[in-house]
């Protein structure tokens, strides 16, 4: 029996994700067993698959090279970040990889893009600026987590330095000479010295600024972490009060070390910056969200659409909630609390969605307040045991049920929402996790299992195998026709109603299964219809006939005039008369 418990928490660690984070258009996962799985846009190699195909589930991503033997090392993931176009991930050995878009060298190398992980050299030679030691004492440097933002990388080492690469600002001593600001673009990692005899707890980064929690002593003693931020601040998203541009870290005054607010989250947007911050001290499992920087779209969620130069709470979310994650994404933040409430404001409604992108009904409009997100289905209205939210340029995806299922919501495309559609959704749905190789992995091997012993199967678990990667790619086929039909009715679908077609809109008879009588169901639908979505219905009917009347017409026209050309008498017959 116990045996059997251990193979069943072994497997179990192949399909429980522990993180994951979101980039302009794609999204990572990483399970407990240490995989990493992608999907979205696959443009410049950001899903490290190889190729630059786009993927609509979750597709395990290859860590293991193979050594001079030609045998595969198994490569064990433990953080994973994603940039706007690139992403990371740090593995239990400390050693960093990078693959996706590398203009500005945010993989960690002078090259081209990179459609796999790729190591990170910069790191191997280098000793933590931490370390007391020198020469050849300094040991080697070990970095604990990563983090992307815009086209910049940034890490954090085992003894609490703050290390970044890319197109990112350059801290400089308060005493520099210098006084204009720019970002630096460089491939390899520059440590930031400023923190010198502190600890760098956690770090966010924006597309050009960068806010950092940071002891206010050497050591860490959960709550003693004083919020620092420096980069542009063309909207006041440092919170400093101004929109000038710093090129050293500055104190956030509202989270310095004297402050009754203990901050233990913070995520940046492009332009905007949010934090979660609990009284300090306190035994109640309250806390609260501080947002400041661009508002233009309602992303700060205090009710309007004005940037802010200062932290404020967003005092619409209820003070008895306890916030276990937060996140931002181009225009729009999310919160996600530890009792299954998920709240989200900015673009269009919470969802990020670009106008181009959005549809015209009533509801439609940014939300300047935060926007409950129900849970649908048997599992709402709350989401079961939350673990993290993440949000993309245009998507949020949720992490819950303790980690073996995720919920995703907003644009589609691409299939960044990871069920194996392209089309935009306006409510939770839930992504195809866990995808078959995982399942088929987990019973397979056993955690810690080396690679090579695949090599050893039996002949009928081979045989299984290919059949399972036949049925997997003739689900995948369907996936794809059924996502493009989808998509059809979608745009056919808001083209008539002005709506995108979501579950209810599907005819009753279709629903339970029955026969479909399309003259009774188009008579129900106009009997339930309002003046106004008669009104729409009689518009599109009136411009869909002129448009086939002006083309019968032409095509008419075009008859006649092949009538007339074979009724002349030719130029041959002319000359004999």
């Amino acid at each position: 029996m116990a045996e059997q418990l251990e193979s069943e928490e072994s497997g179990n660690l192949f399909t429980k994700i522990i993180v994951i984070t979101a980039g302009e258009a794609h999204t990572l996962a990483l399970t407990a067993n240490g995989d990493v799985y992608a999907w979205g846009r696959g443009t410049f190699g950001r899903l490290g698959t190889g190729s630059e195909a786009d993927q609509l589930y979750p597709v395990r991503i290859d860590f293991e090279p193979a050594d001079s033997d030609g045998e595969k090392k198994r490569i064990k993931i433990v953080g994973i970040a994603a940039g706007a176009y690139h992403s990371l991930a740090v593995a239990d050995d400390g050693s960093v990889w990078g693959w996706g878009y590398n203009v500005y060298g945010q993989l960690g190398f002078n090259g081209e893009n990179s459609l796999v992980p790729h190591l990170l050299e910069g790191f191997l030679e280098l000793g933590s600026p931490n370390s007391s030691a020198s020469g050849s004492e300094r040991k080697k440097l070990m970095i604990s987590s990563v983090k992307g933002g815009g086209m910049m990388s940034a890490a954090i080492d085992n003894l609490g330095s703050l290390w970044l690469w890319g197109n990112f600002p350059e801290p400089q001593k308060s005493n520099s000479t210098e006084n204009e600001f720019s970002l630096t673009s460089s491939c390899n990692p520059r440590p930031v010295w400023n923190f010198h005899g502190h600890t760098v707890v956690k770090v966010a980064c924006g597309n050009e600024h960068v806010v950092a929690l940071v002891t206010a002593g050497e050591g860490y003693k959960g709550s003693n972490l004083v919020c620092y931020s420096w980069g542009g601040n063309s909207h006041g998203q440092l919170g400093l009060g101004d929109r000038e541009n710093r090129r050293y870290p500055e104190v956030i005054e509202p989270f310095n070390s004297e402050s009754p607010w203990s901050v233990y989250e913070v995520s940046c947007g492009a332009f905007h910056t949010a934090l979660l911050a609990q009284k300090s001290p306190s035994d109640m499992l309250e806390s609260v969200c501080w947002t400041f920087g661009l508002g233009d779209n309602g992303q700060l969620g205090h009710g309007t659409t004005q940037s802010l130069l200062s932290p404020e709470l967003v005092k619409e979310l209820p003070r008895s909630a306890f916030l276990i994650s937060v996140d931002c994404g181009l225009f729009h933040t999310s919160v996600v609390s530890s009792a299954g409430d998920v709240w989200s404001w900015g673009m269009e409604k919470g969802l990020g969605l670009c106008p181009e992108a959005s549809y015209s009904g009533g509801d439609a409009g940014d939300a300047i307040y935060p926007l409950l997100i129900p849970c649908v289905g048997r599992y709402g209205p709350k989401f079961p045991e939350p673990v993290q939210v993440a949000c993309g340029a245009a998507h949020t995806i949720l992490l819950a049920d303790a980690g073996y299922k995720m919920w995703s919501w907003g644009r589609g495309w691409s299939g960044v929402l990871g069920n194996g559609k392209m089309i935009d959704c306006y409510s939770p749905t839930m992504a195809l996790w866990p995808p078959l190789d995982a399942n088929f992995r987990g019973q397979s091997l056993k955690d810690g299992d080396d690679i090579s012993s695949k090599e050893k199967k039996p002949e009928d678990v081979i045989e299984l195998e290919k059949k399972l990667s036949m049925a997997a790619e003739d689900v995948r086929l369907l996936q794809s026709k059924l996502s493009l039909m989808e998509r059809y009715a979608s745009i056919l679908h808001g083209a008539i109603f002005g709506k995108p077609f979501e579950g209810q809109d599907m005819p009753a008879s279709l629903r339970s299964g029955g026969s479909f009588d399309i003259a009774k169901e188009w008579e129900n639908m106009l009997e339930a219809s309002d003046r106004g979505k008669l009104t729409r219905l009689e518009m599109f009917y009136r411009s869909m006939l002129a448009g086939v009347k002006d083309k019968l017409l032409k095509k008419r026209i075009q008859e006649i005039f092949l009538e007339c050309q074979c009724s002349l008498p030719s130029e041959s017959s002319q000359r004999n008369k």
